[in-house]
């Protein structure tokens, strides 16, 4: 019998951690003058789906396999994500572009990184469908967290495929603006990865 309790809890926590909607202005400002916009949100959902699943059935021993500690991922997601923050703040992105236009189909493609990792499947999401995964152990309950995990992508995926309606309303000047801010949110949210590492690692201390 399904656990109603467990699903809400499941799709609640994951739709928390992952963000959808949060996540919408980071892909406008990601894929800015992109022409296949569509394309690469599906493939970061996508994307993201497999690596959470992959994570909800094989937990901890994915990264144990490897030698990979938890608090290991969050400092390396941390530090990559900071680096997006980079581009975002000083518009490298935007020159980068510039120099390519004669070059788009070999220019940088988003879906892998940083939008399926680690904004989707970031160390918190990964964490999350861990713990989730073990609090209903049996094929029931790594079916119930990877259907929610669906479900919240799904979700994404639609926000991504409206993006286009809220760009036109900010304008050139609008997306400017947000994307200079939420590359300071990006780094906000990058040094707090890689301080929750180095806390569970016991080199900082807790607040």
């Amino acid at each position: 019998m399904i656990d109603t309790a467990f699903l809400v809890t499941a799709f609640v926590t994951l739709f928390v951690v992952i963000d959808p909607i949060g996540l919408t202005p980071l892909f406008i400002a990601l894929t800015q003058g992109a022409s296949r916009r569509r394309a690469i949100g599906i493939r970061a959902c996508v994307i993201g789906f497999a690596i959470l699943a992959a994570f909800t059935v094989f937990g901890e021993a994915v990264l144990g396999f490897v030698g990979i500690s938890m608090p290991a991922f969050r400092v390396a997601g941390g530090a990559l994500l900071f680096l997006t923050a980079l581009d975002m703040l000083f518009e490298r992105r935007t020159k980068r572009r510039a120099g390519q236009v004669e070059e788009e189909d070999e220019a940088p493609d988003p879906s892998v990184f940083p939008l399926a990792i680690p904004l989707i499947a970031g160390p918190g999401a990964i964490a999350s469908v861990i713990l989730l995964a073990g609090q209903k152990p049996g094929v029931l309950g790594l079916a119930l967290v990877i259907g929610m995990v669906a479900a919240v992508l799904f979700l994404a995926l639609l926000f991504f495929l409206l993006s286009g309606y809220l760009e036109r309303a900010l304008g050139k000047t609008g997306i400017n603006v947000t994307t200079r801010l939420l590359g300071m949110l990006l780094a906000a949210l990058s040094v707090q990865f890689i301080l929750d590492g180095l806390r569970e690692f016991g080199f900082a201390g807790g607040a």
